[in-house]
């Protein structure tokens, strides 16, 4: 007797029934929201969640934390968002209070809404320390707790001032968070970028601390595209036994910024940091600065420049030459007088 299952008419029979099969599940896959549920956009919540979001973290982690909190009403509805979407590259960092119930989409707007991040203290390239301590106080660390943070932490070897070690980045810190844990991963972030640098392999005659001073002298002078110049000038000048005189280190002594211009008398400021007055490098650095200011700091571009002047605004020339220098400070005047230098709103 001839068995059925292995006739003709029952292998096109399953043929048939895997065809519509696939065809069923592409369906699925086409139609919205059919393989990915998401929440109305329109859906309100008086809850929050707390997600935290882990620096370099991708973006399938992410959609699992947010609906494992209950945030969206799947993974794979925020996970086709932020695939769609350039803006999820960057989110930020942090403990990220998000709504609960909401659509894909909200999520992620929520998520790059910096006010939603606590904790949030967020260092910019060039800051003081004293710019800084504000922010402390904003994520919600006391005072008494920032001011016995300063007294008691403890400086990497061969550092002797906090000004430069708080590595210019965005960071979030848990409600609670003691402000010398906080500084402390700020200084641990910092002791890498220099590591990333060459400050600990640099053959130059310069410690690592002195090679920080230089990193935050390039950060205040100059803009990124002249860093090596810069820090070339530097070692040029203390070569040859000249001052540096940087209005740089003249503006944080005075804690005055948004002005070009420096006056005579306030070169003459009784201060260490006075580079008009004293010379060699000030005895600390005069900001935090970021990674390309700390990698100019160990490479700098070789050449014999004396002297640099930012004549118009991303317009910094430099020269060997003082009678060069004093006609660019002549156009530098005419530029600053014109309102070239004026910041726009």
């Amino acid at each position: 007797m001839k068995i059925w299952t292995n006739s003709d008419t029952f292998r096109i029979f399953v043929a048939f029934l895997l065809i519509g099969a696939i065809t069923f599940s592409l369906h699925l896959v086409r139609v919205p929201g059919s393989s990915a549920p998401d929440f109305v956009c329109t859906s309100e919540s008086s809850q929050s969640a707390n997600i935290e979001i882990t620096s370099g973290e991708s973006g399938s982690s992410i959609a699992q934390s947010l609906f494992a909190a209950g945030v969206v009403k799947s993974a794979e509805a925020y996970f086709r968002v932020a695939v769609g979407d350039a803006r999820s590259a960057t989110v930020a960092p942090g403990n990220h209070r998000i709504d609960l119930g909401i659509c894909a989409s909200e999520a992620l707007v929520q998520l790059l809404d910096s006010s939603r991040i606590s904790g949030l203290i967020n260092i910019t390239e060039g800051a003081w320390l004293s710019e800084i301590l504000p922010q402390f106080y904003a994520a919600g660390m006391s005072r008494a707790d920032v001011a016995s943070a300063m007294q008691t932490l403890v400086k990497p070897a061969g550092f002797t001032s906090l000004e430069g070690l708080l590595f210019p980045a965005q960071y979030s810190f848990q409600k609670g968070t003691l402000a010398k844990v906080a500084l402390q991963t700020m200084i641990v972030r910092s002791l890498s970028e220099m590591q990333k640098a060459g400050f600990a392999t640099n053959q130059s005659k310069f410690t690592q601390q002195q090679l920080l001073i230089i990193a935050s002298l390039v950060q205040a002078e100059g803009n990124t595209k002249d860093f090596t110049k810069i820090s070339q000038v530097i070692r040029n000048r203390l070569t040859k036994g000249m001052p540096l005189q940087f209005d740089s280190t003249v503006h944080y002594v005075k804690k005055s910024r948004g002005s070009v211009f420096l006056s005579t008398e306030s070169t003459l400021v009784n201060s260490p940091y006075n580079t008009y007055k004293h010379y060699g490098l000030p005895p600390g650095p005069i900001n935090n600065p970021g990674s390309d200011a700390m990698y100019a700091a160990t490479h700098p571009e070789a050449g014999d420049w004396l002297f640099f002047i930012t004549v118009a605004p991303f317009d910094t020339r430099f020269t060997n030459n003082l009678d060069q220098f004093n006609t660019w400070k002549v156009e530098y005047e005419q530029n600053l007088k014109a309102g070239k230098f004026r910041r726009t709103p």
